[in-house]
């Protein structure tokens, strides 16, 4: 039923959903008038609001998106792990969404529909929301809603009626929870439960969630036969070895391993080819393919292809990268703005910081050690061969280059590190 907590939070609960809508409605509206409500929305629908707002959603707008062409849509479905998966989908959906009068959606990690499925009423109803293949429902393009919000909040969430930013979808109910690739953690797309706002039922998020996990179970279980008829082809074949070898998939993951100690995941380029290779993380190698991943044989002693020049690219705050450059060639690493703080305060301080002090230009706390230390090893993971520590540093005979934006204020704009904000008011010092 619709309940007041003790804070004034109406949550939708059990019969009383109508009542529940009502005093979300109100909550809504003073919201957009900025008064103050005597109710509020749960924290989540609370903070999903003020995303909508500050994006500049229209309240009054159509749900309406520009959809993909038909191409894009199937070049998307054969991208996706998703439609590896999408036998499990239906089965564990469709059917009862149809019989609940409602219908399964199926989006990529942009809020896209890719795939759609139950009561062909409800699928005819939807065409009025622009609830159909190719269309945008991420928040930025639908505001509020179980999709777009699943993907902003990476959790499964209900959104019922007037929790719905958009007044056009107020006559709807969904669930939603985020599917994962649980080869590395990325999102790759959101299962959906829609339906006409009488359809809901507060058990249908756990049903959605429930099936979104048994997604992630049927990808594991491929990746892992994956993996067996890879250690089959390449098990004959590393016997046959001298040195230090693995056969890793298209994803770094280990199928075996001859002349090391096995290690669970190989970092690998987006970019890799066959031929010699610097890996980070085992110097230069040989790689060949095999069928589903590669064969890496490391070259022991070849120190001479090391990179010797670093170019941290700095000038495009949505394309952060560092470039690796050797006597064979370039590598790129894409970084987050946390990485790309911490290599700039590198760049600035060439003589090395301690962990201490790294902690102060990234957060002004020297005291943040804990969080400095654990970021910094991750960025070793893939530049371990320029990266010294004790203190942390750029590697003696390694030229460190920075490619700033065009205008200083433009210096990883969102960033509040001291290192950055300083260099924002003055001269680059690198």
């Amino acid at each position: 039923m619709g309940q007041k907590g003790s804070a004034g939070v109406v949550r939708v609960i059990g019969q009383e959903a109508d009542r529940a809508a009502r005093l979300l409605h109100r909550a809504r509206e003073a919201r957009l008038a900025g008064e103050r409500a005597a109710v509020a929305p749960r924290a989540e629908i609370d903070a999903s609001w003020d995303r909508v707002a500050r994006s500049g959603i229209d309240p009054g707008q159509s749900p309406e998106s520009e959809l993909l062409r038909a191409e894009e849509i199937e070049h998307r479905r054969h991208s996706t792990v998703l439609g590896e998966v999408m036998p499990v989908l239906r089965a564990g959906l469709a059917s009862i969404a149809d019989a609940a009068q409602q219908i399964m959606v199926v989006t990529d990690a942009e809020g896209r529909v890719l795939w759609r499925q139950g009561n062909s009423a409800v699928m005819h109803r939807a065409h009025d929301i622009c609830l159909e293949e190719g269309a945008a429902w991420a928040e930025a393009a639908t505001g509020t809603n179980a999709i777009g919000t699943a993907l902003a909040a990476r959790a499964p969430i209900q959104v019922h009626s007037a929790e719905h930013f958009i007044r056009a979808l107020h006559n709807w109910t969904c669930a939603a929870a985020p599917v994962r690739d649980p080869r590395d953690g990325r999102l790759v797309g959101i299962v959906d439960i829609s339906g006409p706002a009488t359809t809901f039922h507060p058990a249908t998020l756990a049903l959605v969630d429930s099936v979104a996990r048994l997604a992630e179970a049927e990808i594991r279980t491929r990746h892992l036969g994956a993996i067996e008829r890879l250690r089959a082809v390449a098990a004959p074949i590393l016997c046959r070895l001298e040195g230090r070898a693995l056969a890793v998939d298209s994803h770094g993951w280990l199928a075996a391993v001859t002349g090391m100690p096995p290690v669970d995941r190989l970092p690998l380029p987006k970019s890799l080819r066959p031929g010699r290779v610097w890996l980070p993380s085992l110097g230069m190698c040989r790689v060949e393919p095999l069928p589903g991943g590669w064969l890496v044989q490391v070259a022991d002693g070849a120190a001479e292809g090391a990179p010797r020049r670093v170019v941290l690219d700095l000038s495009r705050p949505r394309a952060l990268a560092v470039h690796l450059v050797g006597p064979l060639g370039t590598s790129t690493q894409r970084l987050s703005p946390r990485h790309a703080e911490l290599l700039y305060a590198l760049a600035v301080h060439r003589e090395g910081r301690t962990a201490s002090e790294l902690a102060q230009d990234i957060f002004g706390d020297g005291s943040r050690t804990v969080t400095v230390r654990a970021e910094v090893s991750r960025l070793r993971r893939h530049l371990a061969e320029v990266l010294a520590h004790r203190p942390y540093r750029f590697g003696d005979g390694v030229e460190v280059e920075v490619v700033h934006p065009e205008h200083p204020a433009d210096l990883l704009p969102r960033s509040k590190a001291p290192v950055v904000t300083g260099a924002r008011r003055g001269p680059a010092p690198c």
